[in-house]
């Protein structure tokens, strides 16, 4: 009973450790791409325009299950940004049509609900892999190649300085670490209205060292 208690806590920390560090760094790629643009996206396309760029690469040696993968990745990542534009901005997230309005669509509700059972499959990551590990250092390969595409240190900052730079205290939660990344992060971004491309490096160099802490 004590092992089986023990791995279930085990379990149940990994899961929350892995929840923290598996954000995805597509986000802030494709929210560029998006932002950008006016026309509308096919999934694919997005994929190939991420490739040209050197932010994703193979993710398996077989095609069918290397295909899956980008497939997830990419939806995942749209399926975050989703929920970050709102309420001011509505993302369309459909396989061969996906664009940002600026204005909420009149069902928007309806959409939501329809896109349901899709939305929460791609944000489980056990989808993607069951292997907590091959997920963590998956994300941490895309994450350093993101790094390098918007030239941000990749020596980690003190912890202190990335919770100053969060504007967090050491008393601060996983939950509150990820919720002021996001928030930071999309504010700062540089294709926003009023982004600043330097504080937004700065935001992505404190995530990087807080994201090792809890690692």
């Amino acid at each position: 009973m004590l092992a089986a208690n023990q791995t279930s806590f085990q379990q149940q920390n990994d899961a929350e450790q892995l929840s923290l560090q598996s954000d995805n760094p597509l986000i802030w790629s494709l929210l560029t791409l998006l932002q950008t643009s006016c026309k509308s996206w096919k999934v694919h396309h997005l994929a190939t325009e991420l490739q040209n760029k050197g932010l994703m690469h193979d993710l398996d040696p077989d095609p069918q299950k290397d295909l899956f993968k980008r497939n997830f990745l990419l939806m995942n990542a749209l399926f975050e940004l989703q929920a970050l534009l709102l309420p001011n901005q509505w993302l369309q997230v459909q396989a061969m049509d996906i664009q940002i309005f600026r204005l909420l669509p009149n069902d928007m509700a309806l959409q939501q609900a329809n896109d349901a059972p899709l939305r929460e499959y791609y944000l489980d990551w056990q989808h993607y892999d069951t292997c907590a590990n091959v997920v963590k250092d998956m994300l941490e390969s895309f994450w350093s190649r993101y790094q390098h595409h918007i030239g941000s240190d990749q020596h980690l900052m003190h912890d202190h300085s990335a919770l100053n730079v969060f504007e967090l205290d050491a008393t601060a939660t996983n939950k509150d670490i990820r919720r002021q990344w996001r928030k930071l992060a999309l504010q700062w971004h540089p294709d926003r209205k009023n982004g600043d491309s330097e504080k937004f490096r700065r935001v992505c160099e404190a995530w990087q060292t807080l994201r090792a802490k809890a690692g």
